[in-house]
């Protein structure tokens, strides 16, 4: 053996073995830049380009609207795949841990900041709405140590409902359509506070039962 790796010398080789610290650093860089990671990297990168185009020209163009909501879609769409993705084909990683809900919580963020400050939607429900998903974030974080909190099917109908709200004020609706964006909006409003509600419940019989164990084993 001459210590060359086969790669080196033109050849073909095989892949480093596991146990290896080059072995290792390919493991971990596939792990990385899998599909899922991909999709995730796409919708962050597409919050600043979704800001940019939905107040381009002063915010009211309907042509940049349209585009906007092009954007705003393409990352709703990337937010369904990229989770189903992960956990149907074991793609999870540390990284899509942290920049999944990062990216989720950015483009969503960014579109309410955005629209209420055009004046299209009210302060109010902006606020709402980015008061409920930050307060359920720390209070995750208050409650890790006890279990973690999965996703409700309530929780990801508001999901749905806020995406769908969200997308029609991004669009320069009007008539009909712009009467029935209130109404999805209005719903999506009513689900957040109440899947709010239902997750503080939980995370509070979680500390309260986490408690009596810790208190039962001393």
């Amino acid at each position: 053996m001459t210590g060359v790796p086969a790669s080196a010398a033109g050849g073909t080789g095989r892949r480093p073995a596991p146990g290896t610290k080059l072995g290792t650093a390919a493991v971990n860089q596939a792990s990385l830049w899998n599909i899922a990671n991909i999709l995730t990297m796409i919708r962050l990168v597409l919050v600043p380009g979704f800001v940019m185009l939905l107040l381009a020209d002063g915010g009211y163009d309907p042509v940049w609207r349209a585009w906007a909501w092009a954007a705003f879609a393409v990352a709703m769409i990337t937010d369904i795949f990229d989770g189903h993705l992960a956990r149907t084909y074991n793609l999870v990683t540390d990284f899509g841990k942290i920049a999944d809900p990062i990216a989720d919580k950015a483009i969503m963020g960014s579109a309410l900041i955005c629209l209420s400050w055009l004046g299209d939607l009210p302060w109010l429900v902006t606020g709402v709405i980015l008061g409920r998903e930050l307060g359920i974030t720390l209070m995750r974080f208050w409650v890790i140590r006890y279990g973690v909190i999965p996703a409700s099917r309530g929780g990801k109908l508001k999901t749905l409902a806020q995406g769908t709200a969200v997308g029609m004020y991004v669009l320069a609706l009007t008539g009909p359509l712009a009467t029935m964006r209130f109404w999805v909006m209005a719903v999506a409003v009513v689900l957040t506070v109440i899947t709010g509600l239902d997750y503080i419940r939980q995370a509070v019989v979680m500390r309260r039962a986490g408690l009596a164990a810790e208190r039962a084993t001393k």
